[in-house]
C-alpha cells in the first residue's frame, strides 16, 4: 500500500457578507471591548453575544454544575461518607493511563485527607489487563476491604461487581467511557455518559467525574458542619484542580463547559509553582529548567499532552503506573525526584519500543496490497509491548488518514499459535466513523471492547480476527465517506497582514486553554511574498519572512525543511498558520506557526495558463500581439544575462520560476509563454547549450568566447512571428 497523499482543503468559518452576523460581531466587539477580530473569533466559537461572551472568557467556580445533578451521585456520596465515618477499608481502583492516574491520586489524597484507610489498585496492563477482574476482587476481600470505588473504570464490570457483591465488597463506580447494555449492579454508577443521566455536560474525563463526586462529599460535609457548601466546593479546586487538568488534558477530552475553567485553574496553579510536587518535578524535567528558571514555567495545555502525559503514561505501559501514582503522592523532595527520574528512563525506553513497532507497522502496510481497499486498517503481531501499540496506531492514523487498529497476541502464546489466543487491540480513529459504534456493529467476534469515538480498546480472539478485519471495513465503507477521509483544514478566517499584531496575540491568550472544542485560532493570508527562505535545524525546519500589506512577517514551518517546499523566494504563497509569541534575549515578537504553505491560488492559476497557452501556441495556434508574447531583442538579452550570473555563480540549473523571479528581481517582466519560447530559441541558435531535464527544469552552460549569431536565422521565431495577429493602427 503505497501512502496516500490526501487532499488538502482549507476552509473558513467566517466569510465577510453577512449583515446580521457582522452588526453582531461588532456589536460585541464593542461590548466587550476588544477588536472586531477578535470579537469574530468568539462567534466562531459559538458566543454570539456580549454575555455568552462573558461567561467563556471568566473563570469561576459558580460557573461548575450542581454534582447532585449526575445520576446516583447522592448514593455514592453517602456509601463513601459512611465508609470514611465507620473506619472500613477503602480500596480505589483506576486505569494505568494519565487520566487514571490523576484519578487515582486525587481520591486517595481527598479520602487519606478525611482520616480514611485507603488503598490503591491499579492493574498492570501486561497479565492483568484493563478494567476490575475476579482475581482483584478476591485480594481486594482478602485484604479486608469493604467498599471500592473505581475512578475511570467499571462501566462494563457487570459480572464483578455482582461477584463482589456475594462476598460482601461493595462497588461505588465512577467512569467516563461510553454505555453499551446493562450497567454493573453496584450501590452507585456515576458516569455521565448513562442513558439516563442528565446531567448538562458529558464530556468529563474520568478524573473530572471523581472530582465532581469529591466535591459533593466535601459540600455534603460542609452542609452537616452548618457551613457553605460553596465554600467546599472552593476547597476541593484549590487542592486538587491541577490533577484535574492533567488527566482532562492528557485523555483528550474538550476543553469547554466547565472543563475550561478547571483546566486553566489547574494551568494556572502550575505556572505559579504550586501543586503536587511531582507534577512540578516532571514540567522541569520536560523544560530542561533548572535552578531560578523554575520561575519563569510557561505551562499550557501543550505542555501537559506533549511534555509530562507521555512520561507518565509510560509507567502504565512499559511498567507498572504505580510508579506514576507514587511521584503524583509524594512530598519528600528526594522521593519526588528518584520517581521523576525513573519515569523519564521508562519513557527513553517506550520511545525506542516505539519507533521500532512503528517501524515494523509502516512496513507491513506498504508491503501488503491487501490494504489497498481497506478503510480500516487491522495488523497484528505476538510480540508487540500492548503498551504501546495504542500510540503506534495513533501515528498511522495520522500517516495514512485513517482509521486504525493493531493488536497484540503477546503472552497468550504458548508452543503454537492458538485460535482461541486472546488478542488485546487498541484503536484510533478519524472525524467522521465513531469507533465504538464501530466495534459493535461487530460485537459477536469481540470478547469485549469499549472506549470513546476516536479511540477504543478491544479484545479478539485469534480465530476471528480476519472475519473481523472483513465487517469493520465493511461497516466503515457504509459510514465513512471520501469527504470525512480529506485532509481538511478549518481557519477562523482570512486576514491582512496587518492585522498581525502584538495587540491581538495577547487577545488570543484570552481563549486559552487550547484544546479539542477549542482549538488555537488559524486564520489564512493570501498573495504574501517570499522574502527569503531559510532552514534550519540542520534542515529540518523553515523559517520564512514574507511581505504582506507592507509588513515583513516571521514565519516558522516546523517539520518541513530543505526540499520539501513546493515554492521559492520570489514566489507568492498562501499560509495557513496560527499566531505565537517569541521571546529572545528579552524581545518578543509576533511569529506565524504554519500548519500549511503552498503557491497562491492567483500566481498558481496565472502559471497554469501560461503553461496552457504556451502548449496551444506550439501545437500552432495564433495568438494577439496585445498578449506580448513574441520576445522582442531586450527580452533575450535580459534572459541571457540573468542565465550567465547566475552560471558565473556557479549555478548550472534553474526552474522556470526561478528564472521568473530573478527577472523579475532585476527588472524585467517575462510571462511564463515567453520565457519558454526564449529558452528553445537559445538552444536552437546554441547561443548557449540549456536542456531541459525535468519538468520546467533547465541545466545550462555559457560559451564565453562564443561567436556573435543573430536571433533573425531562428525557426522558432519566425513561426511565432507568422502566428502573431498584428494590432490594427
Amino acid at each position: 500500500m503505497t501512502q496516500k497523499k490526501r487532499k488538502k482543503i482549507w476552509e473558513s468559518k467566517y466569510i465577510p457578507g453577512d449583515a446580521g452576523r457582522d452588526a453582531a460581531i461588532q456589536k460585541m466587539a464593542c461590548s466587550l471591548g476588544v477588536s472586531p477580530l477578535f470579537a469574530t473569533l468568539l462567534y466562531n466559537r459559538g458566543y454570539t453575544d456580549a454575555d455568552a461572551a462573558s461567561r467563556f472568557l471568566r473563570f469561576a467556580e459558580e460557573d461548575f454544575h450542581d454534582p447532585f445533578l449526575m445520576r446516583d451521585m447522592e448514593r455514592a456520596v453517602e456509601r463513601i461518607l459512611r465508609a470514611v465515618r465507620d473506619g472500613e477499608k477503602i480500596y480505589v481502583y483506576g486505569d494505568y493511563d494519565v487520566d487514571g492516574v490523576t484519578s487515582v491520586s486525587l481520591l486517595y489524597l481527598y479520602l487519606t485527607s478525611l482520616g480514611a484507610s485507603v488503598r490503591i489498585k491499579i492493574p498492570k496492563r501486561d497479565g492483568e489487563g484493563y478494567g476490575v477482574s475476579s482475581a482483584a476482587v478476591d485480594a481486594i476481600s482478602a485484604d479486608g476491604a469493604t467498599l471500592v470505588v473505581t475512578v475511570d473504570t467499571g462501566i462494563t464490570a457487570i459480572d464483578e461487581v455482582e461477584y463482589a457483591r456475594s462476598i460482601g465488597v461493595d462497588f461505588v463506580i465512577t467512569d467516563h467511557h461510553e454505555c453499551h447494555g446493562a450497567l454493573p449492579n453496584a450501590v452507585a454508577v456515576v458516569n455521565p455518559h448513562r442513558p439516563d443521566c442528565s446531567y448538562p455536560f458529558s464530556e468529563l474525563a474520568g478524573v473530572g467525574v471523581i472530582f465532581k463526586v469529591v466535591c459533593a462529599c466535601e459540600m455534603r460535609r460542609y452542609e452537616r458542619e452548618g457551613k457553605r457548601a460553596e465554600d467546599g466546593l472552593k476547597r476541593i479546586c484549590e487542592e486538587y484542580c491541577e490533577l484535574v487538568a492533567v488527566g482532562t488534558i492528557a485523555d483528550v477530552m474538550p476543553l469547554v463547559d466547565e472543563n475550561r475553567p478547571i483546566v486553566k485553574l489547574g494551568l494556572d496553579k502550575l505556572e505559579r509553582g504550586e501543586g503536587r510536587p511531582g507534577l512540578l518535578s516532571l514540567i522541569d524535567a520536560s523544560s530542561k529548567k533548572t535552578g531560578d528558571d523554575k520561575r519563569q514555567r510557561k505551562v499550557t495545555s501543550g505542555t501537559i499532552g506533549f511534555g509530562i502525559a507521555p512520561k507518565i503514561n509510560a509507567a502504565g505501559r512499559m511498567s507498572d503506573a504505580l510508579i506514576a501514582a507514587r511521584l503524583l503522592l509524594a512530598d519528600d523532595a528526594a522521593r519526588v525526584a528518584a520517581f521523576t527520574e525513573e519515569l523519564c528512563e521508562i519513557n527513553r525506553r517506550r520511545q525506542l519500543e516505539e519507533n521500532a513497532i512503528a517501524t515494523q507497522v509502516y512496513e507491513m502496510i506498504e508491503n501488503d496490497s491487501r490494504y489497498e481497499n481497506d478503510k480500516v486498517i487491522i495488523l497484528s503481531d505476538n510480540d508487540w509491548q500492548q503498551g504501546i501499540i495504542g500510540i503506534v496506531s495513533s501515528r498511522v492514523t495520522e500517516k495514512y488518514g485513517l482509521p486504525s487498529i493493531l493488536v497484540s497476541y503477546r503472552g497468550s502464546v504458548g508452543e503454537e499459535e492458538s485460535d482461541d489466543d486472546d488478542g488485546k487491540g487498541s484503536g484510533r480513529s478519524v472525524k467522521g466513523l465513531n469507533l465504538v459504534e464501530a466495534l459493535a456493529s461487530c460485537e459477536d467476534l469481540l470478547v469485549k471492547y469499549g472506549g470513546h469515538e476516536l479511540a477504543a480498546g478491544l479484545t479478539v480472539k485469534r480465530g476471528k480476527l480476519e472475519e473481523f478485519r472483513r465487517r469493520i471495513n465493511e461497516y466503515a465503507r457504509e459510514h465513512l465517506s471520501d469527504e470525512a477521509l480529506s485532509d481538511r483544514a478549518l481557519a477562523d478566517c482570512e486576514i491582512r497582514g496587518t492585522d498581525v499584531s502584538m495587540r491581538l496575540a495577547t487577545e488570543l491568550t484570552l481563549l486559552e486553554p487550547f484544546g479539542i472544542g477549542n482549538a488555537a485560532p488559524e486564520f489564512i493570508i493570501k498573495n504574501a511574498d517570499v522574502c527569503r527562505v531559510t532552514y534550519l535545524g540542520g534542515g529540518k525546519h523553515t523559517k520564512l519572512t514574507l511581505k504582506k500589506d507592507g509588513e515583513l512577517l516571521t514565519a516558522m514551518y516546523f517539520g518541513v525543511g530543505e526540499g520539501e517546499l513546493d515554492f521559492c523566494e520570489g514566489d507568492t504563497v498562501d499560509v495557513l498558520f496560527s499566531i505565537d509569541v517569541n521571546e529572545f534575549r528579552g524581545i518578543r515578537s509576533v511569529q506565524l506557526i504554519l500548519r500549511d504553505a503552498r503557491p497562491s491560488e492567483d500566481e498558481q492559476r496565472a502559471l497554469d495558463g501560461g503553461k496552457l497557452r504556451y502548449a496551444e501556441i506550439k501545437r500552432g495556434a495564433r495568438f494577439s500581439e496585445s498578449e506580448e508574447l513574441l520576445p522582442s531583442r531586450d527580452d533575450f538579452a535580459a534572459v541571457y544575462n540573468m542565465l550567465r550570473r547566475h552560471y558565473r555563480a556557479h549555478v548550472s540549473s534553474l526552474t522556470v520560476k526561478e528564472m521568473l523571479h530573478a527577472l523579475k528581481a532585476e527588472g524585467t517582466e517575462i510571462v511564463y509563454c515567453k520565457l519558454k519560447f526564449i529558452l528553445a530559441i537559445l538552444r536552437e541558435l546554441q547561443i548557449c547549450e540549456i536542456e531541459e531535464t525535468g519538468e520546467d527544469v533547465y541545466s545550462f552552460e555559457i560559451f564565453f568566447n562564443a561567436s556573435k549569431t543573430s536571433i533573425e536565422k531562428s525557426s522558432i521565431l519566425k513561426k511565432l512571428r507568422g502566428q502573431c495577429d498584428k494590432i490594427a493602427e
